[in-house]
């Protein structure tokens, strides 16, 4: 397992280097001069001189290149043209809050995606198993970018029990994780639904069962297990997803995140720290996908690389 691991580490490698060279060519292709972005196209040229010295974007484009690959290895990531602290220090600062709103909408999704959808399918056909399902559908259907004011305005603005925005104390969370956890929860729970349905019409089921099996154990310890390899796919392809799709969410909650450092750092112009918030979402998104893989060896052995 170890080896395995130790592989599907190693050829994130190669990806996250694609990563951060379409990174940096897209930021140096893309139409129109950073300078001209940043200070205005009637500024001095001295000034434009300047800030093309401090970006170093008056090198050849294959010296910056390698400038750029080894700031990235060094952690020397640039430096606000806002407020002069460094790119990483402002990442550092943001990503934990991204990370934290992320990790507890996760919970919640899971937390009430896998009972209910072992609870439609174990019930398959009834009232039970209908409304479950009715109730995905609607979570799937209803945009972040909807819930999150509906909720401010009913937890918030006409019962006063839960802050509108900010960070202010894990009370602040609940209502950003449940706007980025319900789409996500509904979805899972569809997925497991029909993935126990698969699992529980197996002949390995029918055997554990003639073997005198207790249900329970027939469903957690056998069905359940097996059915949830195509889940923890999607968990942790969504988990990528939520670190780079907080954007709005974070917006609409004032939530100090890399989202909101983003949106900020564009309308500021402010270039290396946007190309810092791409990378940092760009490499999370790829690490975690790689942490995915090494899930499935730990749920199922007989995975390959």
């Amino acid at each position: 397992m170890l080896t395995y691991i130790i592989k599907r580490l190693a050829s994130a490698i190669p990806v996250l280097l694609a990563v951060s060279t379409l990174v940096f060519l897209l930021i140096h292709i893309i139409p129109g001069d950073p300078v001209d972005l940043i200070i205005g196209e009637q500024a001095l040229a001295v000034d434009r001189v300047a800030l093309r010295s401090e970006l170093g974007l008056d090198l050849p484009l294959g010296r910056q290149y390698v400038n750029f690959l080894g700031g990235l290895v060094t952690g020397e990531w640039g430096r606000s043209i806002y407020d002069h602290r460094t790119v990483t220090s402002h990442l550092a600062a943001r990503f934990t809050s991204t990370f934290i709103l992320a990790a507890c909408a996760m919970l919640i999704a899971i937390g009430i995606a896998i009972p209910a959808g072992v609870f439609a399918a174990l019930r398959r056909g009834t009232l039970w198993d209908q409304l479950a399902m009715f109730f995905s559908l609607f979570g799937i259907s209803v945009p972040s970018f909807w819930l999150g004011p509906v909720l401010i305005l009913i937890f918030s603005v006409k019962l006063g029990l839960l802050p509108i925005s900010g960070r202010e104390s894990l009370i602040s969370l609940i209502l950003p994780s449940i706007t980025l956890g319900a789409a996500l929860a509904a979805m899972l729970s569809r997925l497991t639904r029909s993935s126990m349905l698969e699992e529980t019409g197996r002949e390995y089921i029918t055997a554990a069962r003639a073997k005198g099996l207790s249900e329970r154990n027939v469903i957690y310890k056998h069905a359940l297990r097996n059915a949830l390899n195509p889940v923890i796919t999607i968990v942790g392809l969504q988990t990528a997803a939520l670190l780079a799709g907080t954007v709005i969410t974070e917006k609409i909650f004032n939530w100090p995140g890399v989202g909101m450092l983003l949106l900020d750092s564009i309308n500021r112009r402010d270039y290396p720290v946007v190309q810092g918030c791409i990378l940092i979402i760009s490499f999370a998104y790829v690490l975690i996908n790689a942490a995915t893989d090494c899930m499935y060896k730990v749920v199922d052995p007989r995975v390959r690389l």
